[in-house]
């Protein structure tokens, strides 16, 4: 079954960023014995002085439920828990075609469901078909060959349209057990936790994506989870934060 067509184009109404932001993001407080205002900016985030502590704590348990969250409320989830079951397979085989390279494009844009803007993902997803097919095949077989990250990603963004966010992606989808995307949602949950020190980097480069990676990797081992479902909590609890 192809996977191509079965990604929305965009959510009707108010994104689930949106939706979920409730925030008084004028709220200031004062705190005895502290000469600055203490802020609690639009995601919780505490700031006293200039010590700014993280809004939540990870715990295996919050990823766990998220996860699950993710799983019955996100409108991408059938469809992208199977190309997470077949691609990786059809990838290392080289058993697959143009149009399941471009799905994989097409997915890291509209997961945001109407929230990257509209013109930016067609010049993306109309850009990639521009690459000569045999060159798609040798950077992702190269990709796959590759003994790091940062090798990886060399290999994937010699292609036109694919930078190291949407390298991360074909990477998920070729080997989810070692690899996850990287996006603002993404990273500004893991920054609300206090897990990263700087806001996203747009565009991030490999060095910023080897950062990402191995944080998780390191929180995905602390809670004994796969990548793929620290990746699903991530994006679910990225509603409650700021993605600055």
């Amino acid at each position: 079954m192809s996977l191509t067509d079965t990604l929305p184009r965009r959510r009707d109404g108010q994104s689930a960023v949106n939706e979920a932001a409730g925030y008084d993001e004028d709220r200031r407080i004062s705190t005895a014995g502290v000469d600055d205002a203490t802020d609690v900016g639009p995601v919780g985030r505490l700031t006293v002085g200039r010590v700014e502590l993280p809004s939540m704590e990870l715990s295996r348990s919050l990823v766990e439920s998220t996860a699950r969250e993710y799983r019955e409320r996100e409108p991408l989830f059938l469809v992208e828990q199977e190309g997470i079951e077949t691609l990786p397979a059809a990838l290392e085989s080289g058993e697959f075609g143009r149009r399941d390279a471009a799905w994989i494009v097409r997915w890291y844009y509209r997961r945001f469901l109407g929230d990257y803007p509209d013109e930016k993902r067609r010049e993306a997803e109309e850009a990639f078909r521009t690459n000569d097919f045999d060159d798609v095949r040798d950077a992702i077989g190269d990709a796959l060959e590759a003994t790091d990250a940062r090798a990886a990603l060399d290999a994937l963004t010699r292609l036109e349209a694919v930078d190291v966010p949407v390298a991360s992606a074909f990477l998920t989808f070729a080997d989810p057990d070692v690899y996850l995307a990287v996006g603002p949602r993404e990273w500004a949950a893991l920054r609300d936790a206090g897990e990263l020190a700087d806001p996203y980097p747009d565009p991030p480069t490999p060095a910023d994506y080897e950062t990402y990676l191995e944080r998780c990797r390191s929180l995905a081992d602390r809670f004994d989870c796969e990548l793929y479902a620290l990746y699903r909590a991530l994006w679910r609890l990225s509603d409650r934060t700021d993605p600055s």
